[in-house]
């Protein structure tokens, strides 16, 4: 079911995104081999170490577009999200036509401050790579917001969270006895 600015779309810009919206998954090869990367990343976000978090968000995803074979991105951790009219930013991704494409993550809060928990960190890392992939890997012109897109996101992530290693199955797991 295509999003509400599905309707203003082009002709051309539907095909596209219906293009993407069946894209459903990204088979990420060695994904048991980035896992040491995201948990580095947990423990320097719960250690609020900005540098650290910012080297393993390279790392993971220099791993990434190198397993899948396409160009790399400039990788930067900001501290605090900046603030805009409706909402906060979370990650940006930007291209631009000469120089590397960039993705920037921010890991504060912009009232409280507060570090973000490791699971919206690392998906919205993860979002930012598949506007890269949209671009890089499926070839497509543009990147939308689709179901499709949120999809692969997500199997981004259980591939390198596993469900039954997930902070959510962790706890289940503890609360039970397990």
């Amino acid at each position: 079911m295509p999003f509400g600015y599905y309707d203003r779309l082009s002709r051309r810009e539907k095909e596209l995104y219906d293009r993407s919206d069946r894209i459903r998954r990204i088979d990420l090869p060695q994904a048991e081999g980035l896992r040491p990367i995201v948990e580095v990343l947990r423990q320097a976000l719960a250690g609020d170490d900005r540098k650290v978090v910012e080297t393993a968000c390279i790392r993971l995803v220099q791993g990434i577009t190198a397993s899948l074979g396409i160009p790399p991105v400039e990788v930067g951790v900001l501290a605090v999200r900046p603030s805009l009219r409706a909402a906060e930013l979370h990650g940006l991704y930007t291209r631009e036509e000469k120089g590397r494409p960039r993705i920037r993550v921010w890991m504060r809060t912009v009232h409280y401050r507060r570090v973000v928990a490791f699971r919206t960190f690392l998906r919205t890392l993860l979002h930012e790579v598949c506007h890269h992939l949209d671009y890089a890997h499926f070839k497509l012109a543009d990147s939308f917001h689709t179901e499709g897109f949120f999809q692969r996101e997500s199997s981004l992530f259980y591939q390198l969270v596993p469900r039954d290693q997930s902070p959510e199955a962790k706890s289940s797991a503890e609360s039970t006895g397990q």
